[in-house]
């Protein structure tokens, strides 16, 4: 009973697949042209990558390879750059620079406002995604942040403890010093949600100036030092796997031929 809990509903399963909306996937559970594990399908089944799933007389896995391989890709947003796909005054968007795709779309994961630089995860997966961003999940996210001064011991237990802000309370539940030069000192802090310049009004709530801040590290997923600013790298299947999971979702199966593929490709 608990592996069943852990499948997604088959309707679910077979929209994130690629094979059309969830709607029209049940329409072809009730007329009887999906089967799974060797039965005709039922409206209520749970399933997932590993069953033996046949979408009108032909095998998922195989119309699957590339319709719903979950992609992500990780880019390293410059300054200046703004979160939307289109801006009316004509500005540069993290979406100019991305790869392009001839199915599907990439979703991005949270936002940096303008002037923070660093990591944003884009992926095609919208319940990834979704987790990804949701409260519930507690998916950290860590920033590197150049302050003006250095900060007391007695602003950095407030830090931790929580700052009320104009929509509630907000803390960092974890603050480093790393190092700097002169009046330049360099921080890193990890919070667990995204509300908008959440790190800023933080600091700015204690009369502390933030002159830099950068992302680096979203979940399981750090920003490599070799990735210049406005770069893009896309995750391996491994890596894919292995942020799915940290959100309780299940593994994807990556068939053999397209593991092969994207081998070849590095």
């Amino acid at each position: 009973m608990r592996d069943q809990d852990q499948k997604d509903k088959l309707q679910k399963l077979l929209a994130r697949a690629g094979l059309g909306s969830r709607r029209k996937m049940e329409e072809k559970i009730l007329q009887g042209r999906i089967v799974l594990n060797g039965k005709v399908a039922q409206i209520g089944d749970r399933a997932s990558m590993e069953d033996k799933i046949i979408v009108d007389g032909k095998p998922l896995k195989n119309q699957a390879v590339i319709l719903s391989r979950p992609r992500v890709i990780i880019y390293n947003k410059p300054d200046g750059e703004i979160c939307t796909k289109q801006d009316p005054e004509g500005r540069k968007t993290v979406f100019d620079a991305l790869p392009r795709l001839k199915i599907g779309r990439w979703i991005m994961v949270g936002r940096l406002d303008i002037n923070t630089t660093g990591l944003l995860l884009f992926t095609t997966d919208g319940e990834l995604a979704n987790r990804l961003m949701h409260p519930s999940y507690e998916v950290e996210r860590e920033y590197a942040v150049r302050i003006f001064g250095d900060i007391a011991d007695e602003a950095i237990e407030r830090l931790k403890n929580g700052v009320m802000l104009d929509d509630g309370e907000a803390k960092f539940t974890h603050v480093r010093f790393v190092g700097g030069e002169g009046i330049n000192k360099w921080y890193h802090v990890t919070l667990s949600e995204g509300r908008n310049r959440e790190v800023r009004r933080v600091f700015e709530a204690l009369g502390l100036q933030v002159s830099r801040l950068t992302r680096v590290r979203y979940g399981t997923i750090h920003l490599p030092r070799y990735l210049s600013a406005g770069k893009s790298e896309e995750l391996t299947p491994q890596d894919v796997n292995a942020l799915r999971q940290s959100v309780k979702m299940n593994r994807f199966f990556f068939p053999k031929g397209l593991l092969d593929k994207l081998d070849r490709k590095k």
